[in-house]
């Protein structure tokens, strides 16, 4: 690992024009958590010059909960939305995704801006050694195939077979979540997180809309309805800490026993966290039983583009689908 300059900031405004005076020649990244950027520090996939410590800019970790919704700031831990008596009353999948994701040790230190932020775990990009080619070259097959793909992509897996790593994505894309992002001038937007997290391209040097000078300061998320039914799944090779094979997030309106508008996210299957809008759709109108639920996952599942050693994660997918919906009733 290279020597780097250590900043301290108290302000959003001023870890803002820090991260806007990056380059090529000396790059400035924001450290949150730090508990991914460490790991692409130590190997050597990132080589800031200066890093930027956003930990005592005290309006970033603020947690707001009433009849508008939920806004959590970009510094809130993993350990405190999973511990929060109202999220988990109100947002459950929320808190059972926190309460899923790493070790409690790193829950303790990773932050929901972080966890979203994070690049893939992908042991081939996270090789020192490992380099992209130009789509553009018709020399080159554009779809990277690795040898050992077994915890890879099973969807929109043609250019890469990469996966996005937040658990907290899943679930924040089925409760329709927006990220809101602060500029060096000042300005402020806002993305829905579906659109804000980009599938893995060669022409760019991150995975999401955050542009040089940005912050992600806070994530928004809509008022619970009356009525909703939600639940949120994770499965690993092991019962204990482990990457997934794939987690399933479920949002249901419900009149009675009739689904009226459904959410089903799928994660660490695609590049990015995946609607299953076609079994959303059969499952409208429905009451919500085991068949019903065994139907929408094998809907789910239909489209998948297994590679020869990840094939065995449809099956699984298929069962934490049809698990999950059935245990928001």
């Amino acid at each position: 690992m290279q020597s780097f300059e250590w900043v301290d900031v108290t302000s959003v405004e001023e870890a803002a024009a820090l991260l806007a005076a990056t380059s090529a020649h000396a790059p400035v990244i924001a450290k949150a958590g730090g508990m991914d950027l460490l790991d692409l520090m130590k190997e050597g996939i990132v080589r800031p010059a200066r890093v930027v410590n956003l930990k005592r800019i005290r309006s970033l970790g603020e947690l707001q909960l009433d009849n508008t919704g939920l806004r959590l700031g970009a510094l809130m831990t993993l350990t405190q939305i999973e511990r929060d008596a109202g999220i988990r009353s109100h947002y459950r999948a929320l808190a059972e995704a926190a309460s899923h994701a790493a070790t409690p040790q790193v829950r303790n230190a990773a932050t929901i801006g972080g966890n979203l932020l994070q690049r893939p775990r992908c042991w081939y990009l996270r090789n020192d050694h490992f380099h992209r080619v130009a789509p553009s070259d018709p020399k080159v097959d554009p779809k990277v195939d690795h040898a050992e793909h077994q915890h890879h992509a099973i969807f929109d897996n043609q250019q890469t077979a990469i996966v996005h790593a937040s658990t907290l994505a899943t679930a924040l894309v089925a409760y329709d979540a927006t990220v809101h992002l602060t500029s060096n001038e000042g300005s402020s937007r806002a993305v829905a997180l579906q659109d804000f997290l980009l599938p893995p391209s060669m022409e760019r040097d991150r995975d999401t809309l955050i542009a040089d000078g940005e912050i992600l300061t806070r994530v928004s998320v809509p008022p619970i309805q009356a009525n909703t039914r939600c639940a949120y799944h994770k499965q690993t090779e092991r019962d204990s800490y482990d990457w997934p094979i794939c987690d399933v997030a479920v949002v249901l309106q419900m009149n009675g026993d009739t689904v009226t508008a459904a959410k089903i996210v799928l994660g660490w299957v695609a590049p990015t966290p995946r609607r299953a809008m076609e079994a959303e759709e059969l499952l409208v109108g429905r009451k919500l039983d085991e068949r019903a639920a065994t139907e929408a996952a094998a809907v789910a599942v239909r489209s998948a583009t297994p590679l020869v050693k990840n094939a065995y994660k449809v099956d699984v997918l298929r069962a934490v689908i049809k698990r999950t919906l059935l245990a928001a009733t």
